[in-house]
């Protein structure tokens, strides 16, 4: 079996290439972070997997993401897992960085997206697409809008393609829905409030979310969510909007940001261009 993973240098991408490699997987690792990419090869090669072959790709770059589905065998699996965001209220994140993020999370997911329903078609219409989404793309949060904003993109997208791929039996597009995950989105994010986020409890270690990626692959479904809140508070905020939006300023305070404030730490992070000193699979939040 033969996966394209993207993403693949850090977090839930990262630890996904993990646990293919154990089951003796090919992959092609993507990432625009060539050194932790060339780490994850490394390691992904240590845990026995096939061959591995990896490619610098930024999936925001539309031509490129042509360019590497064009360059690689018609793969069984495309996992797509990359996303930046910076936080802060709307109207203070820079316009650049809010565009940004978009075209990484949203933008990048559709690129991914359509070269990999391309390929399957080359090799006779078969293959599985796995979009990580998020909570975030059904629930809305202060302070998070160029991350809500994509994330409700790529659920529609997802939603979307599975409609237009029921005549391809052998052909599945699934949705793997993200609670609070401890990878190193948070600490790599921009922000424009003087702090960054954390993954409000109950999170999960990113192996546990890599791990449904792996169900998904082997049991094709429409969406799979991850994390004990994940499905309560999708639908809470949708049988009750009016108590959601009253508690989510306060509760996301309290539980899913950074304690203290320093104005010094304002910048775009990773959105503009990959931190590779932060990328890892985990990262360890107080």
């Amino acid at each position: 079996m033969r996966a394209l993973i993207t993403g693949a240098s850090s977090g839930v991408g990262r630890a996904t290439a993990h646990q293919l490699a154990a089951a003796g997987w090919d992959l092609h690792l993507a990432s625009r972070s060539p050194g932790p990419l060339e780490d994850a090869a490394a390691e992904c090669r240590a845990h026995g997997a096939g061959e591995v072959t990896v490619h610098v790709c930024d999936v925001a770059d539309r031509s490129a993401v042509a360019r590497l589905l064009a360059g690689v065998p018609p793969p069984d699996a495309v996992v797509h897992a990359p996303a930046t965001l910076a936080y802060g209220r709307f109207e203070d994140v820079p316009a650049d960085v809010f565009d940004a993020a978009v075209r990484t999370t949203l933008n990048g997911t559709a690129h991914v997206a359509q070269e990999a329903l391309r390929a399957f078609a080359r090799a006779g219409d078969a293959g599985h697409l796995v979009l990580v989404g998020s909570l975030l793309g059904e629930i809305p949060v202060p302070t998070m809008s160029s991350y809500c904003t994509a994330k409700w993109g790529v659920h529609g997208l997802a939603r979307c393609l599975q409609v237009e791929t029921r005549s391809l039996p052998q052909v599945h597009v699934s949705l793997v829905g993200l609670g609070a995950v401890r990878t190193p989105v948070y600490v790599q994010a921009g922000t424009y409030q003087g702090r960054r986020g954390r993954p409000a409890p109950p999170s999960v270690s990113t192996e546990h979310a890599a791990r449904q990626v792996v169900r998904v692959l082997a049991r094709p479904r429409r969406l799979r969510r991850v994390g004990a809140l994940t499905a309560p508070t999708a639908w809470g905020y949708r049988w009750a909007p009016w108590a959601y939006d009253a508690m989510i300023t306060p509760l996301f305070e309290a539980f899913g940001l950074e304690r203290g404030i320093d104005h010094g730490r304002d910048g775009p992070g990773n959105v503009l261009a990959p931190t590779p000193e932060g990328e890892a699979v985990d990262h360890r939040y107080r």
